[in-house]
């Protein structure tokens, strides 16, 4: 105890060990004391002596303070103390927080000091799997010291750590537990743990991502308050975007997992937007980063698209613009919030076309781009902020022919607006003005309205300035051109290097691709001297890089060239070049460009970042166009006359060729159409075929129903036949009869007979029609083609028929039975006179006779109008069979027919297919034989491409004109 006591702060007598010595002493009591007390005052003496002596804690007790780990797990406040331990060893906290004292040495020392013991720890991989199995104990004393010396660790030695935890099962799990600790300082350094795992590793990345961490951080961030909570969020914030930034499975799981919607109420902001605090300018910051990540140009196109959609439905975007147009935000906020509008926006036509309708709160309302213009051009606004508002201009312009025309339409004479500010004012202004950059600006701005636009650049040629009073206004081109030859006032300005470079990318990306413009160019006397001019003189560095741009504009005019000028055909500017600069020399000047340091860092990505303004000389999309041109310039130059004859006489030739080629494609592409119409035929005449089918067997369905009704009236009738024998009995048991009943009773039974005569022609009559039908049917029968339910139909047809035979029979045996009855009560008038004396007995017989017959004569008129029924349903019934077999006979002809016709222009397309071979085999010859005079010959699939942009640029071009 004596020991402890001078270690824990008590002097014993004698000399003092020195720190090696007590340290030596402590390592052994860990290792041989019994009592789990002696090892506990042990190790926490260790702790307390592992800053001080941090070297040699490290070296001597590391492995015992492990093997504390492995034995002692039940006791958690020994393993507390060994983790503290093991944490101060390894990490240097205290030296960081002492760095601005200390010198670079003993940072340096501190630092090696951590990675040796790293390596030293982890050299087991063991030694990190226990780790990870202490993180599972609840104990605070265990678990916060585990989770402060694992993130340690992967600071250290992150890629190694990593791969201990990737393989360790559950190993992830178990560290995303922490998040769901009800202890806010475990779970907070849970956070920061998380951060250092996914630090570039995907599969970390992907394996966080699907134990539900989306989920459980946005909650932590609604929970916290979202943009006005504290270091929490924050530190969420910086976790999502390692979970999501390059990934894009993370990204299309953000997605579908609908987390983008809940992302809108961060940027709710008020009306009141002043004194944010430093932590919500940070969360809001990395908010739109966020954001930011999941739609960069860097992204697969079609998971962009697919994110700015989402944004777009959840209001999002809105959100986005209200923060855009809102007073109070502070700077940098602004400056990201117009970066991140300018990405969600960029290629999306929806999005584009909801920018443009966006207007400022201010009075009168103005466009959200005509104010984000105004800010571009003022050379009062902060750098970062002029470059976010280009950025966001050439994102909203991008692939959006739409917005491009309604930019240079704000340009033209017919929509020019005096009373109100439009954006190409606004661009014309800062393109003329004294501020280099606003030059530099408003040219690439302007460029960016033109890009692979043909009709725009010819509608620019339009724009007509006013110089000064008293002179007739210039075109735009005209004045472009007049800054960069002309020595007034205007060209000293415009000598600026930064100005000079806007206007020639300006000048470049105009009349590429557009032969009229390169005629209008041209056609100014003062242009191609200015330019050979610029070209062969020696200059100094600053000014290689006009040289350049000033030998691309020229290789333009030579490439673009359509001939119509006759002092600047391309065989002339061509000798121009030869003599004044010579074509080596041009060649190496055009090669500046390419050349230039701040070249290859434009082209990196669409964003404009510089770190100064004076550095701001390249666009992104310039860097592409003369990655394009700049070949094809080179080979035109070199190319001699005789060279670009034979070219144009190949050209021409392959030109009719093609010709011949797109003929009988369209050719194709007409009778594939008129194969297409034939199928559908086919299909419309298959599915009425099938309609009649299902009429057919309706019918057959009815037609059952009908031999139903027939079973029940046979029934009827038997019915009727056993009580009209039972009458015939009571009427033999009559005595007599008076003379006027039985006169009524001859005429009643007169007309019965009538009735049954009648009944008996209608019976002959449906007899002939059924024989008739069957006839027919018989012959439908025996055709190929004919439906094999009609076999089945005259099968039921002949059982209906013997049944209403059966029926005739029953009726004449019930008119036999009626001229019995007649007979009798003949016979009993000559005892009328004998019988008087029992008249009133007879005539109550008599009454009844006459109610029995008069019931009798009603069954017979129901039985009458229950056979007229019958006979109209089965002349209906002829009618429709009839119809179906007429149909089917039509159909089947037209199919035939048509057949015939697909065989037919089957025919006619394979001898158009040879036809097309021999063109291809002509056409493959005069290729191999122009690539062996040395000429470039473009792939068919190039002109096919090349036909396609020129159709389109036709059609915008009708477009335009209606």
């Amino acid at each position: 105890m004596n020991f402890f006591r001078g270690v824990m702060g008590g002097q014993a007598p004698g000399p003092q060990p020195s720190g090696a010595e007590t340290i030596q002493k402590l390592c052994d009591r860990v290792a041989s004391s019994t009592l789990l007390d002696d090892r506990r005052d042990a190790v926490r003496a260790l702790k307390s002596l592992s800053k001080k002596y941090r070297m040699e804690v490290g070296t001597q007790a590391m492995y015992h303070l492990i093997n504390i780990l492995q034995t002692d797990r039940s006791d958690s406040e020994i393993v507390g103390y060994a983790l503290d331990t093991l944490y101060n060893l390894i990490c240097n906290d205290e030296e960081e927080e002492q760095d601005e004292s200390e010198d670079e040495n003993a940072q340096k020392q501190a630092d090696d000091l951590s990675a040796q013991f790293t390596e030293k720890f982890i050299e087991d991989p063991e030694h990190v799997t226990l780790l990870l199995t202490l993180l599972e104990e609840f104990d605070f004393h265990v678990r916060w010291p585990g989770v402060k010396l694992l993130t340690a660790l992967l600071k250290n030695q992150g890629p190694q750590v990593q791969g201990v935890i990737l393989v360790s099962p559950m190993g992830v799990s178990r560290l995303m537990d922490l998040l769901a600790d009800s202890r806010e300082i475990i779970r907070n350094d849970g956070l920061l743990l998380l951060q250092q795992l996914t630090k570039s590793n995907a599969a970390i990345q992907k394996i966080v991502a699907f134990e539900n961490a989306f989920e459980r951080l946005l909650d932590i961030i609604t929970d916290e308050g979202s943009s006005d909570g504290g270091i929490v969020v924050e530190d969420c914030l910086l976790l999502l975007l390692n979970l999501l930034k390059n990934n894009s499975s993370n990204q299309n799981f953000f997605k579908e997992g609908s987390y983008i919607q809940r992302m809108k109420p961060w940027f709710e902001v008020g009306d009141d937007n002043a004194g944010w605090s430093a932590q919500k300018v940070t969360n809001l910051h990395l908010m739109l980063q966020l954001v930011r990540v999941l739609v960069s140009p860097v992204n697969s196109p079609g998971a962009t698209a697919s994110c700015q959609k989402a944004m777009f439905t959840c209001g999002l975007l809105q959100q986005l613009c209200t923060i855009l147009m809102a007073t109070g935000v502070p700077a940098d906020i602004l400056t990201e919030t117009i970066n991140t509008v300018s990405e969600v926006i960029r290629g999306s036509q929806d999005n584009q076309d909801y920018f443009a309708s966006v207007n400022a709160p201010s009075n009168p309302p103005r466009p959200a781009i005509v104010v984000l213009l105004m800010s571009m051009v003022n050379e009062r606004q902060p750098f970062v902020l002029r470059c976010a508002v280009l950025y966001c201009f050439q994102c909203f312009l991008y692939k959006n022919q739409k917005g491009q025309g309604e930019i240079v339409a704000t340009l033209l004479p017919s929509t020019i607006d005096a009373n109100s500010i439009s954006a190409g004012q606004l661009l014309c202004g800062g393109l003329f003005s004294a501020d280099s950059l606003s030059n530099w600006c408003a040219a690439v701005a302007l460029a960016h309205a033109l890009q692979e636009n043909l009709s725009q650049k010819e509608q620019l040629l339009r724009v007509q300035l006013a110089t000064s009073l008293g002179k007739p206004p210039v075109s735009l081109l005209q004045q472009c051109t007049n800054i960069l030859s002309q020595g007034d006032k205007i060209a000293r300005r415009g000598s600026k290097v930064q100005t000079r470079v806007g206007l020639l990318m300006l000048l470049c990306t105009w009349i590429s691709n557009c032969p009229i413009a390169v005629t209008h160019f041209l056609h100014n006397q003062e242009n191609v001297p200015f330019l050979t001019a610029q070209i062969s003189e020696n200059l100094g560095e600053d000014e290689r890089l006009v040289q350049g741009l000033c030998a691309l504009l020229l290789g333009i005019c030579i490439y673009y060239n359509d001939n119509s000028l006759e002092n600047y055909t391309k065989e002339k500017l061509k000798q121009l070049i030869e003599k004044r600069i010579g074509k080596e020399n041009f060649v190496e000047k055009l090669g500046f460009i390419t050349k230039h340091e701040l070249y290859s860092r434009a082209g990196q990505k669409p964003q404009p970042v510089f770190p100064s303004p004076e550095q701001m000389l390249f666009d992104h999309e310039f860097t592409k166009l003369v990655k394009d041109l700049e070949g094809m310039i080179t080979k035109a130059v070199h190319k001699s006359s005789e060279e670009e004859k034979k070219e144009e006489e190949v050209k021409k030739t392959l030109e009719q060729h093609d010709n011949i080629v797109t003929q009988y494609k369209e050719l194709i592409r007409e009778q594939d159409a008129e194969i297409q119409k034939l199928k559908e035929q086919v299909a419309s005449v298959s599915t009425q075929n099938e309609q009649l089918q299902t009429m057919i067997t309706q019918q057959l369905s009815q037609i059952q129903q009908h031999k139903d009704q027939y079973n029940i009236l046979k029934l009827k009738l038997g019915k009727d036949n056993q009580s009209q024998s039972n009458s015939q009995g009571d009427i033999s048991q009559v005595n007599g009869v008076q003379t006027e009943e039985l006169t009524q009773l001859r005429d009643e039974v007169e007309e019965l007979r009538k009735q049954n005569t009648l009944l008996q022609t209608q019976l002959g009559d449906k007899d002939s029609l059924i024989n008739t039908l069957r006839s027919e049917a018989t012959l439908s029968t025996e055709s190929p083609d004919a439906p094999s339910d009609n076999t089945e139909l005259l099968k039921e047809l002949e059982a209906l028929r013997s049944q209403v035979q059966a029926q005739s029979t029953e009726i004449s045996q019930l008119q036999t039975e009626r001229q019995e009855l007649l007979r009798r009560a003949e016979a009993t008038t000559a005892s009328d006179t004998v019988q008087s004396s029992d008249g009133s007995d007879d005539s109550a017989k008599v009454t009844e006779l006459e109610n029995r017959l008069a019931a009798q004569t009603s069954e017979t008129e129901r039985l009458k109008g229950e056979l007229k029924s019958l006979s109209e349903s089965r002349a209906n019934l002829e009618l429709e069979l009839a119809s179906a077999t007429s149909s089917v006979a039509i159909l089947q002809t037209e199919n035939s027919k048509l057949q015939t016709d697909v065989q037919e222009s089957k025919k006619e397309q394979d001898d158009l297919l040879m036809l097309l071979a021999d063109q291809d085999q002509k056409i493959h010859n005069l290729r191999q034989r122009l690539k062996e005079l040395g000429e470039t010959v473009e792939d068919e699939d190039d002109l096919d491409a090349r036909d396609q942009t020129d159709d389109d640029e036709e059609e915008d071009d009708d477009d335009e004109e209606d």
